[in-house]
């Protein structure tokens, strides 16, 4: 009979598969975004979905309730950004995105993300243009210092050159491999 069969196993020991979906959960939390293998994003996608319902309503039980599967810190972060974030939505806070066979073992990659979650594209195009005003900054401190490098450049002395190396004397003779001959019994 196959009663109660609803989890996957993934080939561990139950204390190392939940130990295994506590890291996940709290690198989830942490980052917003996962990278692991379809059936393992599977399994950890209720589990996140369960925290998010928690973590909607801030209170000491929910809490505690949440601490029991991820660090302290991870739950500061599920019930002050997370939580309000997705306090309209009524569930599905969780996207599962499939990335095709891993390159290695052919195992099938998926990304688990937040539905909200942003891609960092957007924020890097908004960072060049305050390069852009940072840059004539530094070009005026690199023209500084170029000044005081021509009053340094007397004191330092001149580099030595190397020594020619001696090609045949130092060389050792190289050892002769011997090749054992298989015996045909």
């Amino acid at each position: 009979m196959r009663h109660g069969m609803i989890n996957r196993k993934l080939g561990r020991t139950s204390a190392h598969r939940n130990a295994l979906f506590r890291n996940q959960l709290a690198s989830l939390i942490d980052k917003e975004r996962i990278i692991t293998t379809l059936p393992k994003a599977k399994e950890l996608r209720p589990q996140i979905e369960r925290l998010i319902t928690l973590a909607r309503t801030d209170s000491v039980h929910n809490r505690r309730q949440a601490v029991r599967v991820v660090d302290e810190s991870m739950v500061a972060k599920l019930f002050d950004t997370l939580g309000p974030r997705f306090s309209d939505r009524p569930g599905g806070y969780t996207r599962i995105i499939k990335l095709g066979p891993r390159r290695g073992d052919a195992a099938e990659i998926a990304i688990l993300e937040f539905v909200d979650f942003k891609l960092e594209a957007e924020v890097k195009d908004e960072e060049p243009a305050k390069k852009a005003k940072a840059a004539p900054k530094k070009a005026k401190a690199k023209a500084e210092p170029a000044e005081d490098e021509e009053e340094e450049a007397p004191k330092k002395k001149p580099a030595k050159k190397a020594a020619p190396k001696k090609k045949d004397a130092d060389e050792k003779p190289k050892k002769k491999t011997t090749t054992k001959k298989k015996s045909s019994k």
